[in-house]
């Protein structure tokens, strides 16, 4: 009887048959757009959360220094402490520069900054490491070169402008300007400094050693008397260099000091 009355019932006309399947969908829709918009928890879904798991944190680590670099490096600095200890005691002895220059006492050095004991002492000590010296400063030019590691300490005319800003930052706690490779503009003008300085000691030295075999490179300095002063200005430049470069270790802290010893920097300021 039901289905006789259904198919009694009278057709809605396709455009209300299309609205009403319309509103069916609407509906539809509607409701599931709610459930949609309801906020999921863990004990409606009935799911734990996930437990948090830390990531490790990495450190960044730079290899700043080879292994040959930091053998010469600390070679040259034993030599060097003898060689300006023994030379002042051998300066000593003659007080002067020849006859360009007048014959007194230019300079009193306590005896006690000097080593040796004697002239005779202190030149022993000083021929014995000048060769160490030598060896390992043309060990570590020629590494250098070969290597391209060159490339992060010598000063070039680009860094002319960085060198005023550092210095104030060393030495009148001006701001710290950003680090833009392994050394500064001020560490590469104090690095390459030593080369000239430590090349000219080697030169003037060989003439000091065998002055009539080297007479030709005598001439060259002009003399030997002005041999002399060569070979003092370039320890004076070594003198000059050092407490600088003591500061410099210490405002960068024990990671740069200990990167000297392993190679490795941690987080170095510079950008890899």
């Amino acid at each position: 009887m039901e289905n006789e009355e259904k198919k009694k019932q009278p057709a809605l006309p396709p455009d209300r048959a299309a609205d009403a399947e319309s509103e069916t969908v609407e509906a539809t829709v509607a409701k599931l757009e709610m459930v949609a918009a309801e906020p999921v928890t863990a004990e409606s879904a009935q799911i734990q959360p996930a437990a948090k798991t830390e990531e490790p944190t990495l450190v960044r680590a730079a290899y700043e220094h080879p292994l040959p670099i930091r053998i010469t490096h600390w070679v040259n600095a034993i030599s060097l402490f003898v060689l300006v200890t023994s030379g002042l005691r051998i300066f000593r002895a003659f007080p002067s520069f020849g006859p360009k220059i007048p014959e007194k006492v230019l300079l009193d050095v306590p005896k006690s900054l000097t080593l040796g004991g004697w002239l005779g002492g202190a030149l022993q000590w000083h021929f014995t490491f000048m060769w160490l010296f030598a060896v390992s400063g043309v060990v570590y030019v020629v590494y250098q070169i070969v290597s391209g590691h060159y490339r992060t300490m010598l000063f070039t005319p680009r860094d002319i402008p960085g060198v005023w800003p550092m210095a104030r930052h060393y030495f009148f706690f001006g701001p710290k300007p950003p680090a833009t490779g392994q050394y500064n503009p001020l560490q590469k003008l104090a690095y390459t400094s030593t080369i000239l300085f430590g090349a000219l000691a080697l030169l003037t030295g060989i003439v000091l050693y065998k002055p009539v075999q080297f007479s030709w490179l005598a001439f060259l300095f002009g003399g030997f008397h002005l041999t002399r002063v060569w070979h003092f200005a370039a320890m004076c430049g070594f003198l000059a260099f050092i407490p600088g470069h003591l500061v410099m270790v210490v405002l960068h802290g024990w990671a740069n000091f200990y990167s000297m010893l392993s190679g490795w920097k941690r987080e170095p300021e510079y950008q890899e």
